[in-house]
């Protein structure tokens, strides 16, 4: 039996790489840098998950972010659990993108690394 994917979409960074633990857990890891890139990828694979960040871009005129259009596809993924790190002053943001695509789970910055397992280990 082949592990599931789990895909990390890593824009900015500046936390932990969780790469040992997601794969600890079973997964089999694709880390991209770019939202176009993980668009692209997610028209071509399944994943069981993606850990994805939320950086409020207020530049953009229709959107909040990249994750906007990341949030579209994975809608029709099914059973994928979706999980997006943000910073806790952009919130009221997050929660905006969350009444349009609703079902991902939040996380703030700082992700523990025993918080995470508990969302994506179970």
């Amino acid at each position: 039996m082949s592990q599931p994917l789990l895909m990390s979409v890593v824009e900015l960074g500046g936390y932990p790489d969780f790469t040992p633990l997601y794969q600890r857990l079973g997964y089999r890891v694709e880390t991209i840098t770019s939202g176009r890139k993980a668009i692209t990828t997610l028209k071509k694979a399944q994943p069981a998950v993606v850990v994805a960040e939320f950086n409020f871009q207020f530049e953009f005129r229709d959107r909040t972010s990249n994750l906007e259009t990341i949030l579209a596809v994975t809608q029709h993924i099914p059973g994928v659990k979706v999980v997006v790190f943000y910073n806790k002053e952009e919130e009221v943001k997050l929660e905006q993108l969350r009444e349009r695509f609703p079902g991902f789970i939040a996380m703030s910055y700082p992700v523990g690394e025993g918080e995470l397992e508990g969302v994506i280990g179970g």
